[in-house]
């Protein structure tokens, strides 16, 4: 896999004014110097989307983090989950290919393990704690900015066979990350809803 990039240092993507996380809750140090042009706006749109995310959990308990709150069967927890696996799964595909997103599977007659493994997927399980998904994605966010600042962009792989997925086509890295810019944005939207009716807490105003 061809690399390339500057040097880059890590620093903490937390400020007063930006950051909504508690410091029990802070988001991973994220890479921010001496990355320019297309890194930098992927990198500091895509940590700008989870913080939106992870303020939805916010001193939330592991039960808060469970409950429905909508008609969706959406949580927070479940969403925080989901996101990182997404993510880390995007990740997966630019580094090693098609084969790590589930090559070969087959999506026309999924069997009942797999439908109840995507299920779970979008669920905090009972051995499951919010700290520990929270952690998890906090890891899964530290490789993705280290790809961001190194890999070639270009670098493109077909994408595996499955229903949601043109036949015959090819991702690049770039489009991989906006996938995964998109994702997170999304699930932030729909992770706002569920906490404010929750408890009537927003993300902004």
């Amino acid at each position: 896999m061809a690399l390339e990039g500057p040097n880059v240092v890590l620093n903490s993507a937390d400020t007063e004014s930006e950051n909504p996380m508690t410091s029990t809750q802070e988001a991973p140090a994220m890479i921010t110097t001496a990355l320019t042009g297309e890194r930098a706006d992927i990198l500091e749109t895509l940590t700008a989307h989870r913080q939106f995310l992870r303020h939805t959990v916010q001193g939330l308990t592991d039960d808060e983090a469970r409950q429905r709150t909508t008609a969706s069967e959406l949580t927070l927890g479940g969403l925080i989950k989901h996101v990182a696996e997404i993510e880390k799964g995007w990740v997966d595909f630019i580094v090693d290919g098609p084969e790590a997103m589930g090559g070969g599977v087959d999506w026309s007659e999924p069997s009942p393990e797999l439908i109840e493994s995507f299920k779970a997927g979008f669920q905090l399980l009972p051995d499951e704690t919010l700290e520990g998904v929270l952690a998890r994605y906090d890891e899964v966010a530290r490789r993705t900015d280290e790809l961001v600042a190194t890999v070639d962009l270009d670098l493109s792989h077909p994408l595996p066979e499955a229903p949601w997925f043109p036949k015959g086509a090819h991702r690049s890295a770039r489009r991989a990350f906006l996938h995964i810019v998109a994702e997170t944005a999304q699930h932030a939207g729909h992770a706002d809803i569920i906490r404010e009716s929750l408890d009537g807490q927003k993300t902004m105003g």
